[in-house]
């Protein structure tokens, strides 16, 4: 094995802008994300904070971490000291934590006020801060009063997007049966969702919400009927007609909502950073092998050891004029030629100051290494 120290210039630091794509769909209480159902890590539009988990549930409660009860005597607090005490040692208590990540949907209607919407009040500098970019997003104007008028609140927990919500991305679709009764996506890309489709429906063309790209929240204000041919129960008991207001109304809302289903889409802005360590195999270097296959068949010397080593009372021999084994191709069958040096380079490992091995990179096929050859081999980890 030989060991090779990286020189400064070996080693990069830097990081890959990537735009990972987000898809929700809302129907009666079920929310799908990215077509994922009930994969490890993901259900109902949750995602695992932890590795060891799955989401929980009513079915599933986990468990997020355990517990083996042992000589420490350690146990979780919810645990009362007699019911520990049944416990044998070397038995696992287990106990769920909130590590998911969740697409918040909260509605707000006009007779909540004050102390009722905290979470958009919260939104108030903010809101006004970004009125540079439109006026609609201001708190209180004459296009409206959040503190006062209906709408509807989503919040996208930043596991999904990353650093940012990509301008330009957004999408709603709001579907009856199956069929589009309207759409929204901030065309401009200046954080209004605008109406763009069906062609010529009721609101085409207006702003019916506002997306906070850095915050990772969506706000929807539209409440005109995007079609007066259908309506359901979308807040309890009193039937209406579809509206913007009403856009993933599922679930813990309403259990009436069987004909309307909602999509959500975007894309995130998420920064990897990425180390680049450069391994270099230089000419006349790596062409020595210690696999004892590299050795000519056959080679003894008294053992039938085929590398020909002995033991004896005073120590153990190797052979010191063992023949390698020709690898090298040449173009005639038959034809051996003049014996050049060779392997194969298939890993490569790396190692911290102490010598411990702490990551191998393996080659999709082995890379021949004559000893007139050079090479450089790029590995990246994403840190």
């Amino acid at each position: 094995m030989s060991l090779y120290k990286f020189e400064p210039d070996d080693i990069l630091f830097n990081r890959i802008e990537t735009h990972p794509r987000i898809k929700f769909v809302l129907h009666t209480g079920s929310v799908i994300y990215n077509d994922n159902v009930n994969e490890f890590g993901i259900s109902n539009g949750n995602i695992a904070l932890s590795r060891l988990s799955t989401i929980s549930s009513s079915a599933d409660p986990g468990p997020y971490s355990f517990i083996t009860k042992d000589s420490s005597r350690i146990g979780y607090k919810t645990i009362t000291l007699s019911s520990f005490n049944t416990l044998q040692f070397g038995e696992t208590l287990t106990a769920s934590l909130p590590m998911a990540a969740t697409l918040d949907n909260e509605y707000y209607d006009s007779s909540c006020s004050g102390s009722c919407r905290l979470h958009v009040q919260a939104l108030k500098n903010i809101s006004n801060f970004y009125t540079i970019l439109s006026d609609h997003y201001s708190y209180s104007s004459s296009l409206g009063d959040k503190d006062s008028q209906t709408l509807r609140l989503f919040s996208v927990p930043s596991i999904f997007y990353g650093s940012s919500i990509e301008k330009g991305t957004v999408g709603l679709k709001f579907y009856i049966t199956g069929t589009l009764i309207g759409e929204l996506k901030d065309v401009y890309e200046n954080g209004n969702l605008i109406q763009v489709a069906p062609s010529g429906s009721t609101g085409s063309g207006s702003v019916a919400g506002l997306v906070y790209y850095d915050e990772g929240f969506l706000l929807l204000t539209g409440s005109w009927d995007i079609t007066t041919e259908h309506s359901e129960d979308y807040i309890g008991a009193t039937s209406d007609n579809p509206k913007w207001i009403y856009f993933g109304a599922t679930g813990s809302l309403t259990t009436s909502t069987v004909s309307s289903s909602y999509e959500m889409k975007m894309s995130g802005t998420q920064y990897v950073p990425v180390m680049t360590m450069l391994a270099h195999a230089d000419k006349t270097h790596l062409n020595h092998s210690n696999n004892p296959t590299c050795f000519s068949y056959g080679q003894t010397s008294g053992s039938t050891n085929p590398q020909g080593a002995s033991t004896g009372s005073l120590g153990y021999y190797e052979k010191t004029n063992l023949k390698i084994k020709n690898v090298a191709k040449y173009e005639y069958n038959n034809d051996t030629g003049s014996f050049r040096k060779e392997t194969y380079v298939s890993k490569i490992g790396i190692y911290d100051d102490q010598k411990n091995l702490i990551g191998i990179a393996k080659m999709a096929t082995p890379v021949r290494k004559r000893e007139n050859d050079q090479f450089t081999f790029k590995l990246k980890l994403d840190i």
